[in-house]
């Protein structure tokens, strides 16, 4: 679930808590609404929790520097020998 999915399942679940007064018989539609709020906001915060890399942190080895020395044998400056 997404950020923009969170935000979503919050504006809906207040809608149904807040703004419907309709009733339907077997379901509360209050009640529904506040899953669909805490759901949004448990979700939200998953979100967030993983662009901030908290649970997200792989070691890619992209902060490794490879240093590689080059070894020049000294007998061989001018060439090998004939």
């Amino acid at each position: 679930m997404g950020i923009g999915t969170s935000i979503v399942l919050i504006a809906v679940g207040a809608i149904l808590k807040w703004a419907v007064s309709a009733t339907v018989s077997g379901i509360s539609i209050t009640t529904i609404g506040t899953i669909l709020l805490v759901v949004g906001i448990i979700g939200l915060i998953i979100s967030l929790l993983f662009l901030a890399n908290v649970f997200g942190r792989r070691d890619t080895g992209r902060d490794t520097a490879v240093v590689r020395e080059r070894y020049v044998d000294d007998r061989y400056v001018d060439g090998p020998p004939v």
